[in-house]
């Protein structure tokens, strides 16, 4: 798999992607990155890849000409399944939406950045448009980090367990039963005994019971 990620800020990727899991995936070949600074496919001489919005209204807006050129490039060198915009209002990302793109060949990450982006890229140059959540970041570095981190810890190899990735938190689509290590007691604060009984069966439906009981209460919109 290859993430090509266009950015205003490429430094502030690098330190995710040369890390932990997504270094170890790059590694053993299961993923390749490409971060590509928007700056370099702007013609203006001093660089600059934004301008003042028409009709007035505050902050600085992300320019065509160089997505499209930086875009346009990427193309030109291999297809893409998707081309992803961070946007606040775009559609939510979830663990469904991350075990998607994980099984896709190649994807390119737009990171939103300034009061937004020209229009005509969201309407003509990108096939996907991507929100964490309900707020604003300065950029959508950090999410376009997330987005990495999460689709790359579900390729097959890219974790040494596979079996743990799996046993995450929205896979089935509830949240994890709460895990315990040793030592088996700790200021008085006990293991259940449960886990400790070595009743593989039991404790798949306990685990299973757990899961239930703590999405209800923290999380039931997702058993609606």
């Amino acid at each position: 798999m290859r993430i090509d990620i266009i950015t205003v800020l490429p430094e502030m990727i690098e330190g995710a992607i040369g890390t932990s899991i997504l270094k170890r995936a790059q590694k053993k070949g299961l993923v390749e990155f490409g971060l590509h600074s928007l700056r370099d496919y702007t013609l203006d001489r001093h660089r600059r890849v934004d301008d003042y919005p028409f009709g007035g209204e505050a902050g600085m807006v992300m320019q065509i000409e160089p997505v499209d050129r930086a875009i346009g490039y990427l193309r030109s060198q291999r297809e893409y399944d998707e081309v992803i915009f961070t946007s606040p209002d775009g559609e939510r990302f979830t663990q469904s939406t991350a075990n998607g793109l994980s099984m896709k060949e190649n994807i390119i990450i737009l990171c939103g950045h300034y009061k937004g982006v020209d229009y005509r890229v969201r309407e003509h140059l990108v096939t996907r448009e991507i929100s964490i959540g309900d707020f604003v970041l300065t950029g959508g570095e950090l999410v376009a980090a997330m987005i990495a981190d999460a689709v790359v810890r579900v390729i097959p190899g890219a974790i040494g367990d596979e079996q743990s990735a799996l046993s995450d938190s929205f896979q089935d689509g509830l949240l994890a039963p709460p895990v315990y290590t040793r030592p088996a007691e700790y200021k008085g604060w006990k293991v259940p005994d449960i886990l400790l009984s070595g009743h593989d069966r039991k404790i798949e439906e306990w685990r299973h019971e757990q899961a239930l009981e703590r999405t209800r209460k923290l999380r039931p919109d997702l058993i609606r």
